[in-house]
Parts: structure tokens; sequence; C-alpha cells
């Protein structure tokens, strides 16, 4: 896989940012008590991470701030798109599900696409904290990031919400649906 370009030009970092203000100013219960400026500031002194963010939303992701870390005071940016990112769907877990396919193996994973993204796949605590800002994946679902121990036996875990509810399944690694992406996060 070739290196790719991990920096924007000045004009696709005033778009990004412009973009992600917006949704920044018009979702303010995600971050109360954040301020705008002090994110922008972060993310212009850290351009690989503006690239990755850049991504995240390039993929449909619509990257939000959902808090601060307390310890090193980085913001968390997560996927709050209403459903599983578009251009992540129809993908197995990881490299060793999608190599596993005797046939109709998708063109990619979850855990290489977030890699080459520079972003994580969330976790299922992150996920259900995403579920506390708003109703996610509603027809959609993500795979989250799975155990060890699971995914030694060749599961992997994914969660959507259906009735009012946040729900964790199982399923083989290998396994594939076009309602099926992954979400993200990212401290900058």
């Amino acid at each position: 896989m070739p290196q790719l370009e991990k920096a924007l030009s000045p004009e696709q970092q005033n778009d990004l940012l412009s973009v992600v203000k917006a949704r920044f100013e018009k979702h303010m219960s995600r971050h109360k008590g954040l301020l705008w400026k002090n994110v922008q500031a972060r993310l212009e002194a850290h351009p690989d991470k503006l690239w990755s963010l850049h991504g995240m939303e390039q993929t449909g992701g619509e990257p939000d701030v959902v808090g601060q870390d307390t310890k090193n005071g980085e913001y968390i940016f997560c996927d709050c798109s209403p459903e599983s990112p578009k251009g992540r769907r129809n993908v197995c877990y990881d490299r060793e599900g999608q190599e596993a396919r005797k046939t109709n193996a998708p063109d990619n994973n979850a855990i290489d696409m977030a890699a080459a993204m520079g972003i994580e796949i969330l976790t299922e605590k992150q996920y259900r904290a995403l579920q506390e800002e708003g109703n996610f994946d509603t027809k959609t679902s993500s795979w989250v990031k799975t155990p060890p121990a699971i995914r030694q036996l060749g599961g992997a875990l994914f969660a959507h919400r259906r009735y009012g509810t946040v729900f964790l399944f199982h399923n083989s690694a290998q396994s594939y649906y076009a309602a099926r992406g992954f979400r993200g996060s990212l401290n900058v």
C-alpha cells in the first residue's frame, strides 16, 4: 500500500475547520464548557490530526468533539453521523477475517481502515457513551473493538440501537454487510 501524504492544503484545512466548527456550534450539548477557539488552536498545532479528521469527514463520519481528556487536555473527536459512516461500510472486522473469506472478500476491513486514517475504532464503552448523546445506528450497525479472547475464537463484536436500546452482538470477523461499518475516535 503506498504511503499517503498526511498533510492538507491551506484551502482544505480552512474548509474542514469551517465544517467542523459549524457542527461544533450546532451540537453544543456534546461538549459543554469547551470553546471552539481552543479546539481549533489544538487542531492547527497538530496537522497530522487534522489530516485524520479530514479522513473521518470524507468517509461520512461527521466528526465532532465529544469531550476532553482531563489528564492530558486532548480533545476527543468521534464520528457523530446518524448512521455508521457510509464510506466505511461493507467491511470485515480485520485483515485476518478478510483473508479468511473464501469467496466475495470485501476490499477492506475496519481495523486496517481505521489505522490508515490514524483513528481508533470505538470500544464498547465509547460506543455506549456516544449513544448517550443521541440515537445513532438506528438503521445500520458498527463494529466495535473486540477483546482478544473473543477475536482468537474467530468472533468480532458490533453494536446498534433498536427499540430505544443499544444492543451488542457478535458475528464472525469475516462477515460483512452493506449496513455495517465502524465508528472511530481521534484524540487531539
